[in-house]
């Protein structure tokens, strides 16, 4: 298997892991007869990764998500504590799921208890909302945080529906599946469900000078060069802790280096590109999403995929795919060639395309890309045909010319009161009336009579459609 795809063992490589929280690699968790912690997370430690000691320790810090945090919202209104809610947070990793849900219970001076769905069962769950109803009675209040909460099963997601309908907890999920699909619905009309964003690259950036910087990360030890900046940013993809676990990976190595490092006039041992390469094993690709490498990269792709060069089609989805381009781009791609390019000579392409594209959507990246190779494998290697793409430009060719005559009176509407005294509907014949299903009928406006826009190729399964379309047109025409 690729290393794109990462470590597998659930631990961290220099890709970061695929837990949820906002950087963190390890997560502290109580277990469910502990007393808990007041106000978030534990105290992070000295020797914590990087990823962890810049867990954003206020809102101010919080990057990337101020669709959600703009005044008066309810998730604002939580971290402030002037909210009382259950919500759901839907996104994918490192883009702040437990450090808003540690910041909420900051905020409201609540005791935090987290449990994973990874691990936890029905009897932890229990065990959790049996303390918070003790707390209860004390005046104390309590934050549930129940991280990848789609991986519970039905019975452990309507464990939690009582203690969330009655506030014995604030609920505070997480989960990088669309909840709408992956969550009960008792349990989903309970709560909040706010969607939380990808970093943009601009977030990355910002996220990795405070890094070096901040008394909490590197304290000034480092500095980073601009290429090297770069190239965290694209291999972030949007996750903020895959980007400062791969600055602390990058950075351990130069300070590290025998000899003492290089050192940047302003001070700080400096990370090159050739520093964050070694340390991360990802080579640079030369590509940038919004210049002329996307615009080159993508036509080249595209252009593989039509003419059916395989070998060259994944290259290329490889090279954007370890660039960080954006896989739901990636899938559209393939969704549009499965129709332009391939057709009716094999439909089911479209059907691989469309199922990618849910692929990135319910499983995320770096799964995905599995079945983005999947589908490029298909497009290439299927017949292929324009007959799609050259049958409905042909029809839109003639609507713009202005042959869109009347709609033959025997189609029109006849479901309303007065549409046959207008004619409507009248002399129409019902092809299921008849044995094969078709027969003489005219459909098209007066002066379209006989155009033919689709023209099948004799490629895969338009090879029999050829036949078929001639015989079916003999009989509509009459």
């Amino acid at each position: 298997m690729s290393d794109w795809l990462g470590p597998r063992d659930g631990t961290d490589g220099p890709h970061g892991s695929e837990e949820d929280g906002l950087f963190d690699t390890t997560r502290p968790e109580s277990p469910p007869d502990s007393a808990g912690v007041t106000g978030g997370l534990a105290p992070t430690r000295p020797d914590a990764p990087l990823a962890v000691r810049m867990r954003p320790e206020t809102l101010d810090e919080v990057l990337g998500q101020g669709h959600l945090l703009e005044p008066g919202a309810p998730l604002r209104r939580l971290v402030e504590g002037s909210g009382a809610a259950s919500v759901m947070l839907y996104g994918p990793p490192g883009t702040g799921k437990t450090t808003l849900a540690s910041l909420i219970s900051r905020a409201t001076g609540r005791r935090f208890e987290a449990l994973s769905a990874l691990s936890a069962g029905v009897k932890d769950v229990r065990a959790v909302i049996d303390l918070a109803r003790r707390r209860l009675t004390a005046g104390e209040q309590t934050v549930l945080f129940i991280d990848e909460v789609h991986r519970f099963s039905k019975t452990q997601q309507d464990a939690l529906l009582a203690a969330v309908e009655n506030r014995i907890v604030l609920l505070v999920a997480a989960t990088t599946e669309n909840p709408s699909f992956s969550v009960v619905s008792p349990l989903l009309s309970r709560s909040l469900v706010l969607q939380l964003r990808s970093l943009t690259d601009d977030d990355i950036r910002t996220l990795l000078d405070r890094a070096v910087t901040d008394p909490r990360g590197l304290g000034g030890a480092v500095t980073l060069t601009d290429e090297a900046t770069g190239h965290l940013v694209r291999l972030a993809g949007g996750d903020a802790r895959r980007a400062l676990t791969a600055l602390e990976a990058a950075s351990g190595t130069v300070l590290d280096r025998d000899g003492g490092a290089v050192q940047h006039r302003d001070g700080g041992a400096v990370v090159d590109l050739a520093a964050v390469e070694s340390s991360v094993d990802r080579a640079a690709v030369r590509y940038d999403r919004d210049g002329d490498q996307h615009y080159d990269v993508t036509s080249a792709f595209i252009k593989s995929l039509r003419g059916s060069d395989v070998d060259a089609a994944l290259h290329y989805l490889a090279r954007m795919i370890v660039a960080g381009e954006d896989p739901r781009f990636i899938a559209r791609r393939l969704m549009i060639h499965a129709s332009e390019d391939v057709g009716m000579a094999d439909p089911s392409a479209l059907q691989t395309a469309t199922a990618a594209a849910q692929v990135v959507q319910l499983v995320g990246m770096p799964e995905a890309q599995l079945a983005l190779a999947q589908a490029t494998i298909h497009i290439a290697t299927a017949p292929k045909s324009g007959a799609v793409t050259a049958a409905l430009g042909a029809a839109i060719a003639d609507i713009r010319a202005g042959k869109a005559g009347a709609v033959p009176s025997h189609l029109r509407d006849g479901h309303y009161a007065g549409a046959q005294k207008l004619g409507n509907a009248i002399g129409y014949r019902y092809p299921h009336d008849t044995t094969d299903g078709v027969l003489a009928q005219q459909y098209p406006p007066d002066e379209l009579v006989g155009v033919d826009y689709y023209a099948p190729t004799t490629h895969g399964g338009e090879r029999e459609l050829s036949t078929r379309v001639g015989k079916l047109r003999r009989i509509v025409r009459g």
